[in-house]
């Protein structure tokens, strides 16, 4: 099938958790809401769009939000409650297709080139999901409609909130040459920055570089960007994605500088990491530790062991093994730990031990 043939849906709800918290706290409707942190500690995890007005955005410190947003109200995350809503959002894709790609927990990729209603048109099937989640959980998605996932992507964000954007096949060549490149899906802060030094702001001028230069310069990504930059994306939707780490994170409340009290508070990040790998059914051989520093730079160190990383000791001893090799130059304000490299028991293991 050619790509122009596919009918690729992307669906993200919008501002998820701010909006659950508001649904389900009609107080907070109209207002400035940030989810996650407090005033002074912490990291927002998703601000309304109330709040967005001010210039609050996921990941900024809370203090900073605060700064630009004197009103705003900070709520604590309610996880739980975010996966059933998520689930019920899940339901009503597979009412349409079953070629539904999660992301995460509030976006996914939907291929209804064939779809069970039999509906041709695939802007109707996303008004019709549009409708159907609004119907059931009361909240507002928004949603991109293309020829390939790459651009399903980038349309979805287009007109946020409650959005629909359609970029058809015949639109694409003249839609990507005007993208501005740091708007491209797959181009991060760093690299949009590293592509503006090289003269490269829109897709236009993405499109008249070589690939033998992208290949040089960004290494096998530089493959990828010569081919969205000719809107080729040819990545199916993968209903199958699998999990790929488990991990969790905690902000202290105020910052550490000795490794003992470090270590002691390490203990309930490693009891959450351990409940988190339990309730996934994720089983895993590698330990990664992610500092941060109160200036916000952040380091990470890893270990792999040939066991399965299952017992709080053991994940504790390696933790603090870790964490001799982090440098205290300043003082810590988070402490992660995730656990990856998946095991596999289908098939016999050949294990290797990766410091």
């Amino acid at each position: 099938m050619g790509e122009e043939n596919r009918k690729i849906i992307h669906v993200d709800m919008d501002a998820f958790f701010a909006s659950v918290e508001q649904k389900d706290n009609p107080e907070l409707q109209g207002k400035p809401v940030a989810v996650g942190g407090s005033e002074d500690r912490g990291v927002v995890a998703a601000a309304s769009y109330e709040a967005r007005k001010f210039g609050v955005r996921s990941a900024m410190p809370s203090s900073i939000a605060k700064r630009r947003c004197p009103n705003l109200i900070f709520v604590k995350g309610r996880h739980d409650r975010y996966k059933e809503i998520s689930n019920q959002i899940m339901s009503v894709f597979y009412e349409f297709t079953d070629l539904v790609e999660p992301l995460s927990i509030d976006e996914a990729f939907l291929d209804v080139t064939h779809n069970k209603r039999n509906i041709s048109s695939a802007s109707l099937i996303a008004r019709e999901i549009k409708d159907r989640i609004k119907e059931v959980t009361g909240l507002t998605a928004s949603a991109g409609i293309s020829v390939n996932k790459f651009l399903a992507k980038i349309a979805s964000d287009y007109q946020k909130p409650d959005g629909l954007f359609v970029i058809p096949p015949k639109d694409v060549t003249e839609f990507i040459e005007h993208l501005a490149i740091d708007k491209f899906f797959g181009v991060g802060r760093v690299t949009a920055d590293k592509m503006h030094q090289l003269g490269i702001f829109r897709g236009k001028d993405l499109k008249e570089r070589s690939l033998v230069e992208l290949t040089r310069v960004f290494g096998k990504a530089g493959v990828y960007y010569y081919q969205i930059s000719r809107g080729i994306d040819n990545r199916p939707v993968n209903p199958n994605r699998v999990r790929k780490s488990v991990s969790t994170e905690h902000t202290f409340y105020t910052d550490l500088s000795d490794r003992e009290s470090i270590r002691k508070d390490m203990i309930p990040t490693a009891e959450d990491l351990l409940r988190r790998l339990k309730k996934n059914g994720f089983r895993g051989r590698t330990l990664s530790l992610k500092v941060k520093y109160s200036s916000f730079e952040q380091v990470t160190r890893s270990k792999t062991i040939l066991q399965e990383l299952n017992q709080l000791d053991q994940i504790l001893n390696i933790a603090n093994e870790l964490l001799n090799q982090v440098e205290l130059k300043e003082s810590i304000r988070l402490l992660g730990l995730t656990v990856s490299n998946k095991i596999d028991f289908s098939e016999p293991q050949q294990l290797t031990i990766d410091f």
